[in-house]
C-alpha cells in the first residue's frame, strides 16, 4: 500500500447554529482511522474550530465544547464549512475572514449544504459555479446574484472550491474528495464501510419534491449486483429491464426514485469506476481497460475518464497507479 509522509489537515468550522449532521459527515469521512485500508495511520487529520470556546448547534440540540479557535484554519489543507438554517443572517466577520484567508493562501474549501452561503458571503464564489440545497436556491440567487448557481445537482467541484447541495449530498462530495485524493479503490473501500453508494455523479439531480409512488418499488439491489458482474458485456437499458422483468420506462422510474439517476448514467458510472480500479491495479493497455470495463474503445475511455475525474488515463495512472504505492 502507499506510504504517506504526512496527513492531510482538514479543519471544520463549527459556527453558531451549525447542523450537527454535516459536522458528523466531516468527522466520519475524514476523522476516523481506517485500518482496513492498510495504512499505518489516518490519511486525514481533523480539527474542529469555532469563533468561541463553545458552539451551540442547530435548534440547541447540544453545545459543542473543547474545540479550537479560528486560528486553526491557518494550518488547514482543506477547510470544511457545514450549513446552518438561518442563512439570511450574515456570518460573523471573524468567520468570513477565516474562510477568506484560508482560500487566499491556496487551501481547498468545501461547503456542505447551505455552507455555500458562507463561501458566497466571503466573496469566494463570484463568477464561479456552486450549488446549495434546492429549498434555498431562490434566496441564494437573490443574495448572491454573481454566483453561477447550479441548483439541481448533488455537488459542484471547481477545483479549489467544492460545494454540496444538501446534507446527504455531503457524503457524495466527501467520497468524491476521497476519489480525488486517493483514487477509486480507496474511495470504494470507504463507501463500503459507510454502507453507502460508492459513486453518485455530482451532476445527478437533487431529490426535489418527488411524489411518493402509490406502490413502493422493489429494491434494485439484486439487479445492480447482477449488472456489476457483467460490466464488460454490451449491456443496455433494455437488457437491465428484461433482467428486472419490467419495461424500460418502469426501470427508468425506479432508478430515478431509488438512485436519483437514470439506468444508463448509473451503468456508465460503474464502468468508469471499474476502469479506474483497473488502472490503479496496474493495467496499462487502454484497449484492455476499455474492453474489461465495458467502455468499448480507448477513445471513449479517455473521454469518460476525463469527464468523471478531470484527468486523462495517463495522468490518472501517474497519480493513483502502482508506482505511487
Amino acid at each position: 500500500m502507499p506510504q504517506r509522509s504526512s496527513q492531510h489537515r482538514v479543519v471544520v468550522i463549527v459556527d453558531e447554529g451549525t447542523n450537527p449532521f454535516e459536522v458528523g459527515v466531516a468527522t466520519e469521512l475524514f476523522g476516523l482511522p481506517r485500518p482496513e485500508l492498510g495504512f499505518p495511520g489516518p490519511l486525514y487529520e481533523v480539527t474542529l474550530c469555532a469563533p468561541g470556546s463553545a458552539a451551540r448547534m442547530n435548534h440547541g440540540f447540544f453545545t459543542l465544547t473543547g474545540v479550537s479557535g479560528l486560528e486553526a484554519v491557518d494550518e488547514a489543507d482543506t477547510l470544511v464549512v457545514p450549513g446552518r438554517p438561518d442563512n439570511v443572517v450574515p456570518r460573523g466577520a471573524d468567520v468570513l475572514d477565516a474562510i477568506s484567508r484560508t482560500h487566499a493562501r491556496g487551501a481547498r474549501i468545501i461547503s456542505f449544504c447551505t455552507g455555500s452561503f458562507a463561501l458566497a458571503e466571503a466573496g469566494l464564489l463570484d463568477g464561479r459555479r456552486a450549488t446549495t440545497h434546492w429549498m434555498w436556491a431562490e434566496k441564494f440567487r437573490e443574495l448572491h446574484p454573481r454566483v453561477l448557481l447550479e441548483p439541481d445537482v448533488l455537488f459542484v467541484d471547481e477545483g479549489d472550491l467544492l460545494t454540496a447541495a444538501g446534507s446527504a449530498a455531503a457524503l457524495d462530495l466527501g467520497l468524491h474528495v476521497w476519489r480525488r485524493d486517493h483514487g477509486a479503490e480507496l474511495a470504494n473501500a470507504v463507501s463500503r464501510r459507510l454502507v453507502f453508494a460508492a459513486h453518485r455523479d455530482g451532476g445527478q439531480r437533487q431529490f426535489v419534491e418527488r411524489p411518493v409512488p402509490d406502490v413502493p418499488d422493489e429494491s434494485l439491489g439484486p439487479l445492480l449486483a447482477w449488472a456489476q458482474e457483467r460490466l464488460a458485456e454490451p449491456l443496455t437499458v433494455t437488457d437491465l429491464a428484461a433482467r428486472a422483468a419490467v419495461s424500460p420506462a418502469t426501470l427508468h422510474r425506479r432508478f430515478r426514485a431509488q438512485l436519483g439517476t437514470t439506468p444508463l448514467a448509473w451503468l456508465t458510472g460503474e464502468r468508469v469506476a471499474l476502469a479506474c480500479r483497473l488502472i490503479e491495479r496496474g493495467e496499462e493497455r487502454l484497449d484492455a481497460v476499455a474492453a474489461r470495463s465495458g467502455l468499448g474503445t480507448a477513445a471513449n475511455l479517455r473521454a469518460r475518464l476525463r469527464r468523471e475525474t478531470g484527468l486523462s488515463p495517463s495522468a490518472y495512472r501517474r497519480r493513483f497507479g502502482p508506482a505511487v504505492r
